[in-house]
């Protein structure tokens, strides 16, 4: 087994790629990103995932069986230039899907999000099969995305799987350009003794999961056998909702002094067209998918984790 992280510096991909190091050897995964990745342990390649002769050679010199690809411009940082967002989530995308068919990879991840859910759908306990009409830019190229992840899977038999996060909150890494970053922010600000200006309101509920659960996640329906896997566009996947009054109220019990302010802006639009909670029954039944952090559990991990690096 040889995997490839594409945005492997990430947020997610940071804490991924130790997992995948972890469970299957360093030698038996390839980190890339457009930038280096300080201190990295491993085998790294630079690598513009928009760049498809790039992207084969790597596959190629390092007989590549599984990729995780994860880069793309994320959901507030998205909004600062659409186009380029496009551009890059779709034909980074593009570039993996045809590669990977070409050099007969065995299995793709693609990360899709609750941003493909827009007004349309219910508010609480979105459904997997609710109404796509996403807002953002970011949204339209994961609901997009789904799409083609489905086609090749349909035309090609490339087996590509995919899950829709929620806002991913962890400690090893600062805030990405997200519009559900706030509840990383947050504590970091709390632990620091800052006050803390929060851009949505504070009864904005969205769904959210704490990287833990996000990185079993994923390595779990990878681990799937195939037969088990019946949705090919991508699954739901709920963690907790919160409010950014709840996640408050859960650090002042380590924090009684800290302040937070409320000063919405373009990012609180994004966030009320997104749902508050999220049904992912058929990742239950199908790959058997169980959160483990309910909030007052991820507020412990997070301060916990963040005092040690203080």
């Amino acid at each position: 087994m040889k995997i490839l992280v594409t945005g492997a510096g990430g947020q997610l991909g940071t804490v991924l790629t130790t997992s995948l190091k972890e469970k299957y050897g360093k030698n038996a995964v390839i980190a890339s990103d457009i930038v280096k990745i300080d201190g990295y342990e491993g085998i790294f390649e630079l690598l513009d995932a928009t760049d498809e002769a790039s992207l084969t050679k790597i596959v190629a010199a390092h007989n590549v069986t599984e990729i995780y690809h994860l880069a793309a411009i994320l959901s507030a940082n998205g909004e600062k230039n659409p186009i380029q967002t496009w551009d890059v989530n779709l034909k980074s995308l593009f570039n993996v899907l045809q590669v990977s068919v070409n050099q007969k990879i065995e299995k793709v991840f693609f990360p899709s999000s609750i941003a493909v859910y827009g007004p349309t759908a219910p508010k609480i306990d979105t459904k997997q099969d609710a109404y796509l009409d996403p807002t953002t830019v970011y949204g339209i190229s994961k609901a997009a995305g789904e799409h083609w992840a489905q086609y090749y899977f349909l035309r090609y038999g490339l087996d590509v799987r995919s899950i829709r996060y929620p806002g991913v909150v962890g400690y090893q890494s600062l805030p990405g350009g997200g519009t559900t970053d706030y509840a990383v922010d947050i504590y970091h600000k709390a632990i620091n003794n800052e006050d803390f200006t929060c851009y949505l309101r504070e009864d904005a509920c969205l769904p959210m999961i704490y990287i833990e659960d996000a990185i079993r996640a994923t390595l779990e329906i990878m681990e799937a056998p195939k037969s088990q896997i019946k949705v090919r566009t991508s699954y739901n996947l709920a963690g907790v909702s919160f409010t950014p009054k709840e996640i408050t109220a859960s650090i002042l019990k380590w924090y009684p002094d800290f302040k937070v302010v409320y000063t919405p802006d373009f990012r609180q639009n994004i966030a009320d067209s997104w749902p508050a909670s999220i049904n992912d029954n058929p990742a239950r039944k199908d790959w058997n998918w169980k959160p483990n952090y309910d909030l007052e559990a991820m507020t412990k991990e997070m301060i916990t984790q963040l005092q040690k690096q203080e």
